[in-house]
């Protein structure tokens, strides 16, 4: 068996974003189940692991087409970035969308009860993400850059109420496994986004809109789960902050 093979799927991820893309062709979670090896996934998948770890090396030895390296970034910027680029993404879309399922609910759900399902769904993911992100922004984020500040000052940090970083950070994780569940849902409920024959302008948008709206969460988890927040936890450690 080969080092890559080897390696964890969202591992391989964080070094090289592009990788992402040949793990949901074969239908592989690199963001809420990325702490799982290659090998092991394609074994329980039965996926060709001599196939897909071909696609792999010739995505890593191929010219990189400029995406930020995020593992270098300071964690203080990166939590920045997800909540600026991510957070914000997800207020901006979550409400049209809704208001998009409902109508089409309202029209095609005699012929298409599946949409009630996708509604549902969906209702139910921005909800949890906006409680979600909140917790992130008001009291996650803030620690971690606490811990950068801690760092860069040389000075000892107080210790937070809620303990070691890792406490809140088992509980977004936790979260995430449930975004993950409803995304889903959504995904199987939709034939992979592919609108029937009798779709509407849009009900085609919609759909789109709900690819797009997934590709973005997975994204945004796989930044906090396969990088800020292991790279938080190494730096409480570092520091020694008392729990």
């Amino acid at each position: 068996m080969t080092q890559l093979l080897q390696k964890q799927i969202g591992e391989l991820v964080a070094q090289d974003y592009r990788t992402a893309a040949i793990f949901s062709n074969y239908g592989i979670d690199f963001c809420c189940k990325g702490n799982r090896q290659i090998d092991e996934v394609c074994t329980k998948k039965k996926i060709n692991a001599e196939k897909i770890e071909a696609e792999l090396d010739a995505i890593l030895n191929a010219k990189s087409t400029g995406e930020p390296d995020f593992k270098q970034w300071p964690l203080d910027l990166l939590a920045d970035y997800v909540e600026k680029t991510h957070h914000r993404y997800v207020e901006s879309k979550s409400q049209p969308l809704l208001q998009f399922l409902d109508k089409l609910c309202k029209v095609h759900g005699e012929r298409h009860p599946e949409l009630f399902k996708i509604n549902t769904a969906f209702k139910e993911l921005a909800q949890e993400l906006a409680s979600h992100m909140k917790k992130e922004e008001l009291i996650l984020f803030p620690f971690i850059k606490k811990l950068v500040q801690a760092e860069l000052t040389n000075k000892e940090i107080e210790k937070p109420h809620f303990g070691s970083v890792e406490n809140p950070i088992d509980m977004m994780e936790h979260e995430h496994e449930t975004a993950g569940d409803l995304l889903r849902i959504i995904e199987n409920e939709t034939s992979g986004y592919q609108p029937p024959a009798d779709a509407c302008n849009t009900y085609r948008v919609t759909y789109a809109m709900l690819k797009e709206f997934e590709e973005d969460l997975h994204k945004h988890i796989h930044l906090e789960n396969n990088i800020l927040f292991p790279k938080s936890i190494q730096l409480e450690k570092r520091l020694n902050v008392s729990v």
